[in-house]
């Protein structure tokens, strides 16, 4: 082989090495960024993977946060295997159960405080007066209660209430004053006044005006035809509920006899009749129905009354009492839910002679203004059981006045003397007051005074002759009086009717100026107390009318002016307003 053809060979040889080298190093190119392709590839899906995992555990917390909110919602609510409760005119019901599914709770959340769930009207202070220009107060007498039971609650409970939980009024009447009965029902009440110096403010006077109803013994009560309306709705199920309900009630049946008689109607989803009309004296069997009762399911509370008013309709008492008792934490959820529409409700079976009393019970969503309504509007009271003590009291011991009326649309009209009265305020009652009109106006519904029955009433004045008045007197005086030697404080009305009457008649009596001034502290200890009492509703108001007065001068007040307390009232009450001085 001569040299040229070596150095061709050698040419193509190295074209080929360069060609292998080419292919190689794109091969391992290719490699290379298939390798990094990978990597990065890999990279991305295990980032994915520990994104995927952090909102995979993000979620998880989420969830678990939403579950508890869920348990204690449903805790709360305590609606688990609602019941459904059909409806039948008699005969016991309590084979028809049937179990509804229960909706997804996550679509019902509702992230509040037990507290922020309960319902209370809108309730302010009553304002100052002036005599001069408005010198007549009307309204009607109060004998509910269930305020102070539940501010005991919330108090016992380590939380101040809330203001429109107290009403002045219900606390005054919670406790029993010695006021003279009358001794014969033809005139079903007595009226007692008395004067004294305002403990919060010593440059102020208090009038008081009790009001004592005739005493009847508990084996001359009429006969009585009850009908128990119960709510067995799943926010019942609860201790300070439906067992605690069951409970009072069985106490109540006990003191009834074989001419009374008693009826169940729960509602729930639906309402039904559990037990019919049965003999009062028949414990066992009443006893039995109560104790079968369960709690579950929505509240349709406007069914429930209904049924109610029919079944105490058809076994009415013509000389009797006839009265239907509602039971409830008043979570009318279901149903005819307007307010206005429940009381239009009510108010149309008032006509009939069917009273309606309301018990409220438990905490969360309870609807205390509400409960209060509907036993106004019903010619009834109301009441808050909180524990068995309260049932015992406004069930047992004060079952006269809770049962029978002696007398019904009972009001009160004061008219002040301006030439010995600059300013007047009424303490309480602000969901009770009247146009001076409606005092006359026998058209005009008021409330009713049960046998033995106490109400009182303070109104804070301002003498006319004091300078510390409230409100400046007038530069141009319109009123002109024809002397000014009256002696008459205030003179005092009380109008009522017979229970099976529509004419009302006339009670009156004037209150005098004390003839000296140390007469203003000659007071009673009942005086005394009730002025604790009220004094201590108006702190826990937000304490607008009394000055530097404080929880500690309440308590002082209270524990010198006990009195006679058999029950162990008064006492209560004091460690009360020491409980709510450590929480304020």
């Amino acid at each position: 082989m001569n040299n040229s053809s070596k150095k061709i060979n050698g040419i193509k040889c190295n074209y080929r090495l360069a060609t292998i080298s080419f292919s190689v190093l794109l091969g391992l190119t290719a490699c290379n960024q298939s390798s990094n392709k990978m990597s990065e590839k890999a990279n991305d899906e295990k980032k994915q993977q520990s994104e995927a995992i952090v909102i995979i555990q993000s979620k998880q917390e989420t969830n678990a946060r939403v579950n508890d909110a869920i348990q204690t919602d449903v805790q709360t609510r305590r609606r688990l295997a609602p019941v459904s409760y059909a409806a039948q005119p008699q005969g016991l019901m309590l084979s028809n159960v049937m179990i509804e599914k229960r909706p997804d709770p996550s679509n019902h959340i509702v992230f509040s405080t037990e507290q922020d769930r309960e319902k209370y009207i809108k309730s302010q202070q009553n304002p100052v007066k002036q005599a001069a220009i408005e010198p007549v107060s009307t309204f009607s007498v109060d004998v509910d209660t269930g305020s102070y039971s539940n501010v005991r609650r919330i108090l016992n409970a380590g939380k101040l209430p809330p203001v429109d939980a107290v009403r002045e009024e219900a606390f005054i009447n919670y406790f029993s004053y010695d006021y003279s009965a009358p001794t014969s029902i033809d005139t079903p009440f007595n009226v007692h006044t008395e004067l004294g110096i305002a403990p919060w403010d010593e440059r102020r006077q208090l009038v008081k005006i009790g009001i004592k109803g005739f005493e009847i013994e508990k084996a001359d009560l009429k006969a009585a035809n009850l009908v128990f309306l119960l709510d067995v709705s799943g926010s019942m199920n609860t201790p300070d509920k439906l067992p605690l309900l069951k409970t009072s009630l069985a106490m109540l049946t006990k003191q009834l006899d074989e001419n009374d008689s008693v009826a169940i109607v729960v509602y729930a989803g639906a309402a039904g009749v559990v037990l019919p009309a049965t003999k009062g004296n028949d414990h066992q069997a009443i006893t039995t129905a109560l104790k079968q009762l369960a709690a579950g399911g929505s509240t349709n509370g406007e069914q429930g009354i209904e049924l109610a008013y029919q079944i105490a309709q058809q076994n009415f008492k013509k000389e009797g009492v006839n009265r239907v008792i509602l039971a409830t934490d008043g979570d009318f959820n279901v149903g005819l839910q307007s307010t206005e529409a429940l009381k239009t409700l009510v108010a149309d079976k008032r006509k009939t002679g069917i009273a309606l009393t309301t018990l409220g019970f438990g905490q969360g969503n309870y609807n205390d203004g509400l409960m209060e309504q509907l036993a106004n509007i019903g010619n009834g009271q109301h009441a808050y059981i909180d524990n068995i003590n309260e049932a015992r009291k406004v069930l047992v011991d004060e079952l006269s006045s809770t049962m029978q009326i002696i007398a019904k649309d009972v009001k009160i009209q004061v008219e002040f003397n301006p030439q010995q009265v600059a300013e007047y305020r009424l303490i309480g009652y602000q969901n009770r007051l009247l146009a001076t009109q409606d005092f006359n106006n026998d058209k005009v519904d008021a409330a009713e005074l049960g046998a033995g029955h106490t109400v009182t009433a303070l109104y804070e004045i301002t003498l006319a002759n004091s300078p510390n008045k409230r409100i400046d007197d007038l530069r141009y005086k319109t009123t002109q009086h024809k002397s000014n030697d009256s002696q008459e404080l205030a003179f005092v009305k009380v109008r009522y009717k017979q229970p099976n009457s529509e004419r009302s008649e006339l009670i009156s009596t004037p209150v005098f100026m004390p003839k000296n001034d140390s007469d203003w502290l000659d007071t009673s200890t009942d005086f005394k107390f009730a002025t604790a009492v009220a004094g201590f509703a108006q702190l826990l108001k937000g304490a607008k009318y009394t000055s530097d007065w404080h929880y500690e001068d309440c308590t002082k007040l209270a524990i010198k002016n006990k009195g006679n307390d058999p029950f162990g009232y008064r006492s209560e009450f004091i460690q009360l307003v020491k409980t709510a001085d450590v929480l304020h």
